[in-house]
């Protein structure tokens, strides 16, 4: 009778792939030695400046009576998701370029991947609810108040949450309640969808795409959204006779605009794009969306918008006459 030994290497890959994964390790942005120290830096400031920006936003429309509007209301949720998305990837990433441990516990990975889902996820809705904020202002002036009231804006943003736990919590369980057969090694600086699905095992089809098609319902369903209210705000600024008007209407949407083609436009070629295509720029696509447009937003949303500059410089004046 033939003897075997559960010591043979095939045998002792097939035991190891049984074994539970209780860790992984992120190999971050880069290896160099050289570059660590300066990427840090550069990310620090760009975190501290996301903070600043966008907790600013959310003081200045809370403090002035002149920004309690519909289109704000929705600014200081999507100024908060973005100050919530950062410090979910920023503070990790930033202690592992000075680090030389980068490993992080399956339920850290698990709870990074469902919060920074969950935050982008409402990026998109609230992305999509003030387009529809805009949509309405423009073409059905008469009726805005009644149709997007304060019931209605608080129950929007609150299903923008639901849908994105929902999304979150299903997207969790799908990827982390598989069987992982690839090495532990996560070749991003962050536990993301495209980096984990690589560590699954062939048979995880399934899962796969139940997550294609929740991303594709958050990132494609909210685009459609948006672009058929700006087909509908052009063609109603394009009737109007008064060029002023006409200016005065473009100018209240490009700055969501802006927001939307930095957004969707790195979330469309990081998400929905074949998974052979993925290359190195999927880092930089990562780094430019998670945390480069959270630091633009405000910017953004204040430089090209003017109420929030005005409402910027009466606050100053009243803390200045009180000095």
């Amino acid at each position: 009778m033939q003897q075997f030994s559960l010591l043979e290497p095939k045998y002792l890959f097939k035991a190891r792939n049984l074994m539970p994964v209780t860790t992984f390790i992120l190999l971050g942005i880069t290896d160099s030695p050289c570059l660590q120290t300066p990427l840090f830096v550069l990310f620090l400031v760009i975190y501290i400046v996301t903070l600043v920006g966008n907790v600013g936003i959310v003081t200045l429309v809370l403090v002035s009576p002149s920004l309690h509007t519909p289109m704000y209301f929705f600014l200081t949720h999507f100024a908060f998701t973005d100050i919530c998305c950062s410090t979910v990837i920023s503070p990790r990433m930033l202690a592992d370029l000075l680090s030389e441990d980068r490993t992080i516990s399956f339920s850290g990975c698990m709870m990074q991947f469902l919060t920074f889902i969950f935050f982008g996820s409402a990026e998109c809705h609230l992305l999509a609810m003030m387009a529809y904020d805009r949509h309405v202002a423009i073409c059905q002036p008469l009726f805005y108040v009644t149709i997007i009231s304060r019931r209605v804006c608080w129950q929007l943003v609150a299903s923008s949450y639901l849908f994105a736990f929902l999304t979150a919590t299903i997207c969790t369980w799908c990827l982390f309640g598989g069987s992982f057969c690839g090495p532990k090694h996560i070749d991003h600086f962050l536990c993301d969808i495209v980096p984990v699905l690589k560590l699954l095992c062939p048979n995880n089809y399934s899962s796969e795409m139940v997550i294609f098609a929740f991303l594709t319902i958050n990132v494609v369903g909210t685009s459609v959204l948006i672009l058929l209210s700006y087909i509908s705000i052009i063609r109603t600024v394009l009737r109007t006779c008064s060029a002023e008007s006409r200016a005065r209407a473009f100018r209240t949407c490009t700055s969501h605009l802006a927001a939307v083609s930095m957004y969707f436009g790195t979330a469309f070629f990081m998400y929905l794009q074949p998974p052979s295509s993925h290359r190195s720029l999927d880092k930089v696509a990562s780094i430019f969306y998670a945390l480069l447009t959270p630091m633009l937003n405000p910017f953004i949303y204040s430089l090209r918008n003017r109420e929030v500059k005005t409402a910027l410089v009466n606050c100053g004046r009243r803390l200045l006459s009180r000095w």
